[in-house]
């Protein structure tokens, strides 16, 4: 266990010696077979790749190219938590911080309406059992779900757009009284955005870039103060104008619109976070210390979660982001 890792959430070096680890400096712990994380790693821990099995949120797809390019050179088995998948085809590592994310998103966009933080001054609640704020969620996944449902019980008007047909939407979401389900598509993301008081982005293409679902144009005809959220900012965003922030400086205004991008949102609540992550990991770390990547092969669990392989990137929806198909060769081949 690197030393003060967990300090951040709260977790003392002392309490992991108590649970049987030792606690090691940064390299030491980079050192081992298996390495994991919950963030990619740092530039300054790029010279520590050196074939390690690496289990860990990556976003290639989302992120500068050059982490890639190490991983590549370096030889290091990179698995990403993003694109692991059951046998559902469900992400169930990406799951619990995306409730996390949809949950928080929710609150924030709430906060930045308010007119100190130069918003439009709308509040997303039920007031003497009326309902005041439009918003407008664009997905229907995990994220989307828990902001429209957080949203739904502060009592605002929530408009959640999605790819599934009106009556699956409806089973998941309009059984919330409040909730209106919309299918997504350009002109009723456009036309809902022109009056909307928060728009929160949540869309996700499975280790892909997320794609722009609403435009620089769409952003221009909001109103002046209203708030976008782009949970889909660690895949790039789906959102024209956003970009990348951080929780010191987390938002920024275009067009008259507060923009909130935080990447790793969930890292404003580690506690729970970690409690969270680590209880869907624990089984995959498990199989990857006792077998290691083949864990991924025997247990027939979906091998889209390794990204890169014995120096190939081996997850084609995260080279064709990265215009790197000539780095690509599917994992079963490398297998056979």
């Amino acid at each position: 266990m690197e030393r003060g890792a967990g300090i951040g959430s709260a977790y003392l070096d002392i309490e992991y010696e108590q649970a049987g680890a030792r606690i090691v400096s940064a390299k030491e712990a980079w050192a081992a077979q298996l390495v994991v994380k919950v963030k990619e790693p740092l530039n300054s821990e790029y010279n520590y790749l050196q074939g390690q099995l690496l289990f860990t949120f990556l976003h290639l797809a989302g992120v500068e190219k050059e982490l890639t390019y190490r991983l590549l050179e370096s030889g290091t088995t990179a698995i990403a938590y993003e694109t692991l998948e059951n046998r559902q085809g469900d992400l169930p590592l990406l799951a619990p911080l995306s409730a996390i994310a949809g949950n928080m998103a929710a609150l924030v966009g709430s906060y930045y309406l308010a007119k100190f933080n130069h918003g439009n001054g709308v509040q997303l609640g039920s007031v003497l059992g009326k309902r005041h704020g439009k918003v407008l969620v664009i997905g229907d996944g995990v994220v989307g779900f828990h902001a429209a449902r957080a949203l739904n019980s502060m009592g605002a008007n929530v408009f959640q757009a999605g790819l599934t047909n009106s009556k699956v939407g409806l089973q998941k979401t309009g059984e919330l009284k409040g909730i209106e389900y919309l299918y997504s598509e350009k002109k009723t993301i456009a036309k809902n955005c022109l009056d909307a008081d928060l728009v929160i982005g949540a869309v996700l293409n499975k280790g892909a870039k997320a794609p722009y679902v609403v435009t620089e144009e769409m952003v221009k005809s909001m109103c002046k103060g209203a708030v976008v959220v782009d949970v889909s900012i660690d895949q790039g965003g789906c959102i024209e104008t956003s970009r990348a922030t951080t929780h010191d400086n987390p938002i920024y205004e275009q067009y008259g619109v507060i923009h909130y991008c935080v990447a790793n949102m969930p890292g404003a609540y580690p506690r729970t976070a970690t409690i969270a992550l680590c209880s869907e990991t624990l089984i995959y770390i498990q199989q990857l210390a006792e077998t290691g990547v083949s864990a991924f092969h025997l247990q027939e669990i979906s091998a889209k979660a390794i990204n890169i392989y014995k120096s190939r990137i081996t997850n084609k929806q995260v080279a064709t982001s990265l215009n790197l198909l000539e780095s690509y060769t599917p994992i079963n081949e490398i297998w056979a």
